[in-house]
């Protein structure tokens, strides 16, 4: 019995802990279907990124959203790299663009801004005026 509490315990803690990708902060890769300018303008960002190269990383994350302004990815990614600049107010405003745009995107909805201020601002957070995401999001 204790052998199975204790499994039961460690298969919850797991549960709770979340995916490596959430936890992290890193960058997401533009979904299938992306234009191929802006895929690869994402790609070549998230190597930038990794290397710690962040102004880098951003001027291929603004080549990506002048390609595909609606891809929710890259104002996350962008987001994620304008943090790492100091640059807060223009990461929340990415961050808010890229909530708007995938709702129902997990890991944009868990990003730094949501946590640092709580789970109460995430409906105030989000831009009520927008009529309707991408259509071409699956999620």
């Amino acid at each position: 019995m204790k052998k199975a509490l204790i499994l039961l315990a460690a298969v919850v803690i797991a549960g709770c802990a979340g995916s490596q990708k959430e936890a992290s902060g890193l960058p997401l890769e533009a979904p299938d279907g992306t234009p191929p300018a802006a895929a690869a303008a994402v790609t070549s960002g998230n190597g930038l990124f990794a290397k710690n190269q962040w102004e880098q990383a951003q001027a291929q994350y603004e080549a990506a959203l002048k390609t595909h302004p609606t891809l929710a990815e890259a104002h996350y990614d962008l987001a994620l790299t304008l943090d790492r600049l100091g640059k807060k107010a223009e990461a929340t405003a990415h961050y808010k663009e890229a909530a708007n745009l995938a709702p129902g995107n997990r890991v944009i909805w868990n990003a730094p801004p949501f946590h640092q201020h709580g789970a109460d601002v995430r409906e105030s957070i989000v831009d009520k005026k927008r009529p309707h995401p991408d259509p071409q999001r699956p999620y």
